[in-house]
Parts: structure tokens; sequence; C-alpha cells
């Protein structure tokens, strides 16, 4: 390998990392809309605060890193076409929250099929571990819905420390 060559594909590597670096810059805000995706944490929230209040806890309030986790899981999923936590290899938990800037702790619940914000509050109210996340110590939620291809529709609640 000459000089000239290893020089070359320097260049070409920092070229092709600044682009990446640069490729991650956006002004676009992720909770503007997109297509087959809406953020459902104002019509979730009353619903939510209504339970917390009848066992005694504090209300959430808008919290937008976690609106922002909640609109790209149900794309994720919704691209997937898979109801899961995790998609794809090395994905994680805590890296997408910190991703998003969430405030820990945090917890996400997810659903798929239901056809209304109300539907799915209830399918999570009607799962203990679901209501468990929605009853914990957390200070911000954000609630967003995306459709697949196929017409299914992809929910996730992000609910923030």
């Amino acid at each position: 390998m000459t000089v000239s060559t290893i020089s070359s594909r320097r260049g070409f590597l920092a070229l092709t990392g600044l682009g990446l670096v640069l490729a991650g810059c956006s002004t676009t805000s992720v909770l503007a809309p997109t297509p087959g995706s809406e953020d459902e944490t104002a019509a979730a929230l009353p619903m939510v605060n209504k339970l917390r209040a009848s066992k005694g806890l504090s209300a959430l309030t808008l919290d937008t890193p976690a609106r922002k986790a909640a609109v790209i899981q149900s794309i994720r999923m919704a691209k997937a076409e898979e109801m899961k936590h995790l998609i794809g290899l090395g994905d994680n938990f805590g890296s997408r929250m910190k991703k998003s800037d969430v405030a820990l702790p945090a917890a996400e619940n997810i659903a798929a099929g239901q056809h209304t914000v109300t539907e799915a509050v209830q399918a999570w109210i009607d799962s203990p571990k679901h209501l468990e996340n929605m009853l914990g110590n957390y200070r911000g939620l954000g609630v967003a819905v995306a459709k697949a291809e196929n017409g299914r529709t992809y929910w996730a609640m992000v609910l923030s420390g």
C-alpha cells in the first residue's frame, strides 16, 4: 500500500465520518407530523392523570423528550410490523431513552391493533405490568401511534422521571 493510497483512504474515511455526523443533524422536529404517525400525548394525558388521581398520585405532564421517544418507538414498530420493545440487533432501551434525552427512571408501554387512544390506554390499564408503569414514580408522559403499511396500528407510551 502506498502513502497516497493510505492518505486517500484516510481522507475518504474522514469525509464519510463527517457526512454521517452531519446526517445526524437536522432542524426537522421528530414531533412534526410524520406520515402514518401521530403524537397522542395530549389525548392520553387526561386519562392517565384521572387514573393516577384515583390512586392519590401526582399528575404527569407533557414531556417533549418522552413524546419524541414514543413517536420514534411507534414508527419503529410500524416499520417492522412487530410489537416489540427491542427491534433489531443491539437495540437497547436505555440507549434509546438517552438518545431522546428522556429523564430517568423511564418506562415504556407498547400496544398494537387499537383504533383509538382510549382503547390503547384501556389496554394498558387492563394489563397489570403496564398499569404498574402508569402508576409509577414518574413525572412526564409521551404517547404516540404509527400505522404500518398493512394498516395495523402500533402504540408507544413513554413515562419519564
